[in-house]
């Protein structure tokens, strides 16, 4: 079987769970985030803790859009937040700027005292980004998104002091900070993905080093678990639609 480019991206997202053992995997993002944190404890890391998106732990793993069948606990927000101040979350966030340092911007575009477009407010990213992992899906890599300097600051990114910036995972490839500088550096590009592609649509300079890997591809099980378990209805595709197989 053939993967779409959804599908990679799925995969990626759950790649970066991988090694977290038993904490709370929080894919908030979207779609695409919540499929890669379901993912992973379905395969690699049958420790990690997920929830409903509000307050129960899952003792299954749901589809998309379904109540789980199994709870393995209640996790009211006061909890939440401990387990945030305490470091024991991973949380996969998206974002409407991000810089080469990984700061990024959910709140507003343009001047903050008088912005062209108000986005969601800082809401929880500065916390996340001091005190937990995080990671981000970007669902359309372009310019606009990833961006010389973010309007404004709502998760700081390493130059500021963030705990762990582990990945970005975009439609086009997986990026990280794995440089002397903490500056952004393209790990792998997706299947059909060029290097050219990925820096054409980045407003800044990433770091590219001499050899730059293709992203994985999910195996057969893992592409039976999307299709077949956790998205049936294939609501993956509408957040990276172009269906092309990979």
């Amino acid at each position: 079987m053939s993967a779409t480019r959804a599908e990679v991206c799925v995969t990626a997202c759950a790649e970066a769970f991988r090694g977290d053992g038993e904490i709370l995997a929080a894919g908030i993002g979207g779609a695409i985030t919540v499929l890669g944190a379901r993912l992973a404890r379905l395969t690699f890391e049958p420790d990690l803790l997920t929830h409903d998106g509000v307050c129960l732990l899952t003792g299954d793993v749901p589809a998309l859009g379904e109540a789980p069948e199994e709870i393995e606990g209640w996790l009211p927000f006061r909890e939440h937040l401990w387990l945030v101040l305490n470091g024991r979350r991973h949380v996969m966030l998206g974002a409407s700027q991000i810089d080469r340092f990984g700061n990024t911007n959910i709140s507003c575009i343009g001047d903050w005292t008088r912005p062209k477009a108000q986005l969601l407010g800082v809401r929880g990213a500065p916390g996340n980004t001091r005190c937990d992992t995080t990671s981000y899906w970007i669902p359309r890599h372009s310019p606009r998104v990833f961006v010389e300097t973010v309007d404004m600051v709502s998760g700081i990114g390493y130059d500021r002091g963030a705990h762990e910036i582990r990945v970005v995972v975009t439609d086009l490839a997986v990026l990280d900070f794995a440089t002397p500088d903490r500056r952004m550096r393209l790990r792998s590009v997706h299947p059909g993905v060029t290097v050219d592609q990925v820096t054409a649509a980045t407003g800044f300079e990433l770091v590219v080093p001499p050899y730059v890997g293709t992203t994985r591809v999910p195996d057969v099980e893992e592409l039976r678990i999307i299709r077949e378990v956790l998205d049936p209805n294939g609501l993956r595709e509408r957040e990276v639609p172009d269906g092309a197989r990979r």
